[in-house]
């Protein structure tokens, strides 16, 4: 058993090891204005659930068309959603 284990991996009793939690800082719903084609209402969306941006564009294009909700829900996001200007932090692989 590791030293840090919090339970026993057989029975399931606490080892008395305190418990670590990996806590990310939550997620802020925004509108990245450097990943943007319109307004960055797809983009923001599509990055607050961790979803593809082109994903995300197809369906609220489907919402926009099928049911009408999309363009009103497009615009108000617009007008409610706070602008963010920070770049979103991306791994580029090095070469060797």
């Amino acid at each position: 058993m590791d030293e840090d284990a919090a339970f026993c991996s057989r029975c399931g009793k606490a080892t008395g090891a305190p418990a670590t939690l990996s806590v990310c800082p939550p997620q802020r719903l925004s509108r990245p204005m450097l990943d943007k084609k319109i307004a960055g209402v797809c983009a923001g969306f599509a990055r607050y659930f961790g979803v593809d941006v082109t994903l995300m564009r197809i369906l609220w294009i489907i919402a926009a068309l099928f049911t009408g909700v999309g363009f009103i829900a497009y615009i108000v996001a617009w007008i409610a959603m706070p602008r963010d200007y920070e770049p979103v932090a991306t791994t580029v692989p090095q070469r060797t």
